[in-house]
């Protein structure tokens, strides 16, 4: 890149590790289940509906091959991404779904940034049918202090790895829910205590907001950043015939991409401890059916042009806290990846690098 004093924001990407089999899964969806099996049984619901999603490069890959996360984070630096975020899985002292991030560990390669996002929620089978509740498969639960010792002293490895992204001194540590988080106060005060037992500043709290009015109460609570995901107010003002397909033909909901823009843009808060979370596209209907929404218009020529003012508007950030996560790198079950595919291309890559360039030379 060229040019100018302007400050480039630290893009994050969401990681999904659910590209592998693991027994659990095996028993509670079948033998071999793994998130490309909702991708290749996914269907058109409309003329026009982009469906089945189908990987490029990539191919339907497995991430026991280490071969496959070298190439992964290849095509994320080049993009210009600082590292990834996997979604991290603890059920009370079981972790689910970590064989890649452990080995990506172990290893030392890919020779890429990394930080974790605990996603704090139980785990169920949807019924679709309100008068039958879903099956719980695991449950999310908060022992106590000495479980929270427990995940702090198994993930310490991976905040020692100098791979490991921070702000400052203090490593970058998400919380998907913080509605769903119990004992927060506590949860915090022993990680920052055994944090600093461990030559840190403490941590780097960050949890997700989908609203603006939830950020004081949120940042009360002692967290350092919220994810700033403005995805779920692209659903605030439906388009009538679009409802009206959903509710009386069982079309999916519709949402456009260049709508999410706009109200992206002009919602966005540009503050110190508000970190955008932006998406690239989305099609949920792979998972949820007609019940789920997908957008349209979600193209790199549109990705670019959420991105270049987007990227204007933070330009006077704090560097280290000038932080941008895309949601996500691979999360193909909810149409909402980077990764290449035979339509296409590296497209969604390359417009992210182009508006990072383009953004530094105005």
């Amino acid at each position: 890149m060229t040019g100018t004093n302007k400050i480039t924001p630290r893009l994050i990407a969401f990681y999904l590790p659910q590209y592998y089999p693991i027994p659990e899964n095996d028993c509670w969806w079948g033998k071999g289940f793994t998130e490309w099996t909702n991708v290749g049984k996914a269907k058109r619901y409309f003329w026009g509906h982009q469906q089945p999603k189908v990987p490029g490069e990539l191919g339907y890959y497995d991430l026991r091959l280490p071969e496959i996360r070298e190439e992964q984070a290849a095509l994320a630096k080049e993009a210009g991404i600082e590292g990834f975020c996997y979604w991290h899985y603890w059920f009370a002292g079981k972790r689910m779904l970590e064989r890649p991030f452990d080995e990506v560990l172990a290893s030392g390669k890919p020779d890429f940034p990394f930080c974790l996002c605990w996603a704090n929620h139980s785990w169920y089978a949807k019924t679709w049918n309100k008068d039958i509740p879903d099956k719980l498969l695991i449950e999310q639960t908060y022992p106590g202090r000495d479980d929270f010792v427990n995940h702090f002293n198994a993930m310490l490895p991976a905040f020692k790895d100098k791979r490991y992204m921070m702000v400052g001194n203090k490593p970058i540590f998400g919380i998907f829910s913080p509605t769903e988080f119990q004992n927060t106060e506590l949860f915090f005060e022993c990680w920052n205590e055994l944090a600093r037992e461990n030559g840190f500043d403490g941590f780097y709290f960050v949890t997700m907001s989908f609203n603006k009015k939830q950020n004081v109460r949120i940042l009360k609570q002692g967290y350092n950043g919220i994810i700033y995901d403005l995805a779920f107010l692209r659903r605030s003002a439906p388009r009538f015939f679009y409802q009206f397909l959903h509710d009386v033909f069982r079309i999916p909901k519709i949402i456009d991409f260049r709508d999410y823009t706009r109200t992206l843009l002009n919602n966005m808060i540009v503050e110190k401890n508000i970190l955008p979370c932006v998406i690239p596209n989305f099609d949920h209907t792979p998972r949820s059916g007609w019940r789920g929404a997908l957008m349209t218009h979600s193209t790199p020529q549109n990705w670019y042009k959420l991105l270049y003012p987007l990227f204007n508007k933070l330009k006077d950030k704090p560097r280290e806290e000038n932080i941008v996560f895309i949601k996500s790198w691979n999360e193909w079950g909810e149409g909402n990846y980077l990764e290449p595919d035979l339509r296409y291309g590296k497209g969604f890559l390359e417009k992210l690098k182009e508006a990072l360039s383009d953004s530094q030379q105005d």
